[in-house]
């Protein structure tokens, strides 16, 4: 086993060096990976948004449900799901004929949460978008 007098001059500290480069690196990796998670989370929740809305219009009522309910359907769950925005929900076809198709469009501004201000600065705020096409029954 080498002890460090076995190692010559030039090569100690050789590690922490490259430990100091490697290790910001890392972290931004890191982060990185949060930032595209929570991302892709708020994109399952929109996602769920306009299926809740979409089913609770395309469901047979009489009178059948308006646009303006599907919208407050979609805002009541994107509310206790924790988003703090407006979402912007586009709906089609409400109130139309059986087998006719419902069509809502959620799309929010998701800006980033994890990464540093700088490379939100680059990046700035992705809209995201769900669509839900179902048939009325």
């Amino acid at each position: 086993m080498k002890g460090k007098r076995d190692i010559p001059a030039h090569q100690r500290g050789g590690a922490i060096a490259e430990f100091a480069v490697v290790v910001p690196l890392l972290v931004a990796f890191l982060f990185a990976i949060v930032e595209f998670g929570l991302a892709f989370y708020a994109k399952g929740l929109l996602t769920n948004a306009g299926r809740e809305g979409a089913r609770f219009g395309v469901v047979y009522t009489t009178p059948r449900k308006t646009a303006a309910e599907i919208q407050a359907k979609v805002n009541e769950y994107l509310t206790k799901s924790g988003f703090t925005e407006t979402a912007g929900i586009t709906v089609s076809g409400a109130g139309g004929d059986t087998g006719s198709p419902l069509t809502v469009i959620v799309s929010y501004p998701y800006s980033f949460q994890v990464l540093p201000p700088f490379v939100q600065g680059l990046v700035g705020t992705v809209n995201l978008t769900a669509e839900t096409v179902m048939r009325m029954e």
